[in-house]
């Protein structure tokens, strides 16, 4: 389906995919690009403010995974495991054979696993606030986490569902599935961080939820992996829903850094 909005012209579909029908959206022509929400986030929540800037040299592939917006559920919990079979098989249905990454927070754990689990259609990824371990944040995450609410979701997110959803009922789902995976959530082997061969760019904001230690090991682990901290909080520097602030100037995104790291020759 095509649809031309006041900012940007884009095609929409769904795709079958393991048990799913998989809601995506395509803007710009060029290299492929697959841009990976948050948890309990849709699309537009999380990159509504820098599709425009990507689309003007690349093809944007922006998916919404399972139970998420526009996705359908399936009767199984949410692993990061599984989002990034979902994504590559979604690739595959489109015929895409390699691409580049970029995710956002629980997105950002999903590239990790797509390229850990699907090497051969990665070029290069883009981590932001990704958590590969739970020491990664502070302790009184997990502490929020095992007492998670649908009541103490940013109301951002719920609106930004519910915009979207064919079922606002939905929203109660999605809250339980993120919120039951993080609760369970396990460190990624550090065997399996060290194998990724993939160019990665790791981005977070200095109040971000993942402590800047973090990010520095996993710039260590990753073998051709470069960081950025950023001045802001968690996905301030991509303008997402909940921590972009008023009068935040285009200039203060990071797609033009990102831009630079994809364009760069891979050695």
């Amino acid at each position: 389906m095509a649809t031309t909005t006041d900012k940007l012209a884009f095609e929409s579909g769904y795709s079958e995919v393991n048990g799913l029908k998989m809601y995506y959206e395509v803007y710009g022509q060029g290299k492929p690009l697959i841009l990976i929400h948050g948890g309990g986030s849709t699309i537009q929540s999380s990159f509504e403010k820098i599709i425009p800037f990507f689309a003007k040299k690349r093809r944007i592939i922006a998916v919404e995974l399972q139970a998420h917006g526009r996705t359908s559920d399936r009767n199984a919990d949410l692993t990061f495991e599984q989002d990034a079979d979902d994504i590559a098989m979604l690739l595959k249905n489109l015929s895409i054979d390699k691409a580049d990454f970029f995710g956002f927070s629980n997105g950002g754990t999903t590239t990790l696993q797509i390229a850990i689990r699907h090497p051969e259609i990665v070029d290069k990824i883009i981590l932001g606030s990704a958590l590969a371990k739970r020491n990664g944040v502070p302790d009184w995450f997990w502490d929020f986490i095992k007492q998670a609410k649908l009541e103490n979701m940013p109301g951002q997110l719920k609106t930004a569902y519910k915009l979207v959803a064919p079922d606002a009922n939905g929203l109660q789902i999605m809250h339980d599935r993120d919120a039951k995976r993080m609760a369970n959530f396990k460190d990624i082997p550090d065997e399996q961080i060290r194998a990724i061969k993939a160019p990665a760019l790791i981005i977070i904001g200095d109040r971000d939820v993942v402590t800047p230690e973090h990010a520095i090991e996993l710039r260590r682990q990753i073998t051709n992996a470069e960081l950025a901290i950023i001045p802001g909080g968690h996905g301030e520097y991509i303008g997402e829903i909940t921590t972009i602030k008023p009068g935040t100037k285009e200039s203060e995104f990071v797609v033009p850094m990102i831009e630079k790291f994809l364009d760069r020759e891979t050695k």
